[in-house]
Formats: C-alpha cells, structure tokens, sequence
C-alpha cells in the first residue's frame, strides 16, 4: 500500500512541479506553425479564391454553414475586402511570430484565431493535414511552448543574467500587448460578434487575457511567493493535460486509420497503394509514381506494411526502441507522401504531430547541432577586431621584464 501511496504522490509531484516535454513541445509549436505559414505563402496568391470574396463557398453560403454549426470565423464579420486582407496578414504574422516563440502565449492565440478563422470560412478547402492543424491549434493554447527554442526563452535567460548582475528588467512590451488585446475582445464583445458562434472560443481568448494579467498583477504584487507557485502549478497542470491529448489525438488518428484500412477490401488484397498513384490529382510526377506501382511485390509490402504500422504504433508506446523504429517508418512515410502524392502541408502536419514521440536526447542533439551550425555561420560573416595597441604602462612592463 506504500508503494502505491509513494507512486501516486510521485506521479502527482511529476506534474505539478514542472512542464514535461519542452523539447517536444516546441517542436509542434515550430512544426505547426512553420506548415501553416508555408500554406499562407504558398497560397497568397490565390487567398481571394479560398477564403476571401472572390470564392466559390459565397459569403451567403459561409454565413449559413457558421450559422448552422456555430463554428468560429472572424472572417464573417464583415464582408470587405480590407478586413479580409488584414485578417490574412495577422494569420500570415502569427505563424511567423509563433514559430519564433516570440511572446508565445498571445501568439497561440493569435495562431488560433487564424486557423479556424480560414479554415471555418471555408470548409472544403484542405486535403486532410487542415483537420489535425486545426485541433493543434486549440491545444497549443494551453502549452507552454516557449521553454526552450524561442525568443521567449532568449529573453528570460538575459533577464536572468541582468537580474544578477544588479540591474533592472522592466517588460513594457507584454503589458503593451495584453492592454492591445483586451481592447479589441471589448470592441469585438461590444459590437456583439465575439459571441456569434460557440462560446468555447470566446470564452478561450477571455479566459486566457484575465489569466495574463493575474499572472503579472501576481509576479509584481504579491508579498509572497505562494501565489507565484500556485499559478505556476495550475499551468503545469495545463500544458501536461494538452501535451497528454496532443499524444492520444496522434494514436487515435494513427488507430482509426489503420482499422479502417483493415475493413477495405483493397487493402486486405494488398493494391490499395496503386490506385492514388495513379489518379492524376494525385500525380505530380507520372514518371516516379509509374516507378512505384511498376512491382506488384512492392505495391503488396507498402500496402501491409502501412496498416501494420498505423495499427501497431499505439501499443509501441511501452517499449521506446520499437516506438522510435515505427516512428521513423511513419516520418519517411509521410516525407515520401509528401513528394509522391503532392500533399506537403498534410505530411508536414503529420510530421508535427508525430515529434511528440520524439526521445529527448534525440531533440538536444538536434539543437546542439543547430546552435553549433548558427554560431559557424555567424563566425564566418563576422571580421575579427584588429588588436588594440598596448597601453603606456603594459609597453614600460614589457622593458622592465614584467609579462605583457
């Protein structure tokens, strides 16, 4: 009975006192982030047609599907071209601003706000990865994504350095963005379009601004510490329970996908694969998919070896090498969907919500890799100082025989 006592506390102790998987974590907010802001550029030339005025889903239509559904869209609150296009570029921002980490808790927001705003305007323009985006968007809201691998993470660590050596940090720019913020929710409130739709939005970006300002009012009143500790517990509690759904989500994609496929007579004959590398929606290049599909053996194995792979991935979880191996098998999977079927933005979205499986160790090396490569970078653009001149009294040391 104590050792059930001393696991239970333990594991309570685990996540309450500290955010778990930071490294993981900011690699979904970068992955995330970096597929839509591809996306946005990728497409800003045909924004009109997905999402603005000039589409086919017509602003009649867009407002009766939001009325139906009550899904969320900024974009239904007016139908000028000016608001569309400024929307676009907070969306285009955002994600920029997001994968950065900078200010990363009002850029999950802003993030936010973005995705579903574009994606509910227009519900059938994606080709799947859309769907995953758009849950991760929600869940990264309760993250603390910033930890490591941000410029948020860069701020607190020279603000540290700066505390320590007796000078004083003042942050203008955060409550700057949360007066910014609070403002517009009270315009947007006011004039009645905040509300439209489901309240789990509204009631999302509300809740997170008076959490905002608590946590400051706290860090610059409070007389103690406690009530600096018992926020930092409820957040950790926050991010572990969203980086928890973050995982099941993946499993569960993985699992029904792969149940499904066992239900299809194509796939249990094995030629399932063949079909999508020939339909010409599906084919940006002819010549490597006819490559592909040229060897019924092959055709046969990637067939099996997908579902076995989708079906058996959940149940790797226990067993970290077996995890890792399938985990490099649904990676290449997908990187390989990504230039055989034409679907970038579903792979890399896929790809993103696979990295939180990824081992620690395996991110750290990464990183040190990426910090090694930056500062060579940065070495070679950078001319080294030509050497300062001796001063008077190191020149008569060096004649009276003392070290330079």
């Amino acid at each position: 009975m104590n050792r059930v006592a001393l696991a239970v506390s333990g594991a309570i102790a685990r996540v309450t006192e500290s955010a778990l998987g930071p490294y993981q974590t900011a690699v979904i907010r970068i992955g995330f982030a970096g597929t839509w802001l591809l996306f946005l550029l990728r497409e800003y030339a045909h924004r009109h047609e997905l999402y603005g005025p000039n589409g086919p889903w017509g602003w009649d239509l867009g407002q009766q599907l939001t009325g139906l559904n009550g899904s969320f869209t900024v974009l239904m609150w007016s139908d000028a071209t000016l608001w569309f296009e400024i929307a676009y570029a907070l969306a285009v921002l955002s994600s920029l601003l997001l994968m950065l980490g900078w200010r990363t808790r009002t850029m999950s927001l802003l993030f936010m706000v973005g995705v579903l705003s574009l994606q509910n305007r227009s519900v059938f323009m994606g080709d799947g990865g859309d769907n995953v985006l758009h849950l991760m968007s929600i869940y990264l809201v309760f993250t603390r994504c910033g930890r490591v691998w941000s410029l948020d993470a860069r701020r607190e660590r020279l603000g540290h350095e700066a505390r320590a050596r007796g000078e004083r940090v003042v942050d203008r720019t955060g409550p700057a963005l949360w007066g910014v913020f609070g403002v517009l929710l009270a315009a947007a409130t006011g004039a009645g379009r905040l509300f439209d739709s489901e309240a789990l939005v509204p009631v999302l970006l509300w809740g997170a601004w008076a959490a905002q300002g608590l946590w400051w009012v706290v860090g610059r009143r409070a007389r103690s510490a406690e009530p600096r500790i018992l926020l930092d517990v409820i957040a950790n509690i926050l991010h572990n329970g969203a980086l928890f759904v973050i995982m099941a989500e993946a499993c569960l994609i993985y699992a029904t996908a792969g149940w499904y496929k066992i239900q299809g007579s194509r796939w249990q004959d094995g030629t399932a694969v063949h079909y999508p590398l020939h339909l010409d929606y599906f084919s940006p290049w002819p010549a490597l998919a006819d490559l592909l599909s040229s060897s019924g053996t092959m055709v046969l194995l990637v067939t099996y070896g997908t579902v076995a792979v989708q079906v058996a991935f959940p149940f790797t979880l226990l067993h970290r090498r077996a995890k890792n191996v399938l985990l490099a098998v649904m990676m290449t999977e997908h990187a390989v969907i990504a230039v055989v079927l034409g679907l970038p933005f579903f792979s890399l979205a896929m790809i993103a919500a696979d990295a939180v499986f990824l081992p620690t160790s395996f991110l750290r090396r990464i990183g040190g890799w990426a910090a090694r490569a930056r500062e060579r970078l940065f070495a070679r653009g950078r001319v080294a100082p030509p050497p300062a001149p001796p001063a008077p009294e190191d020149t008569e040391r060096a004649h009276v025989g003392f070290p330079a």
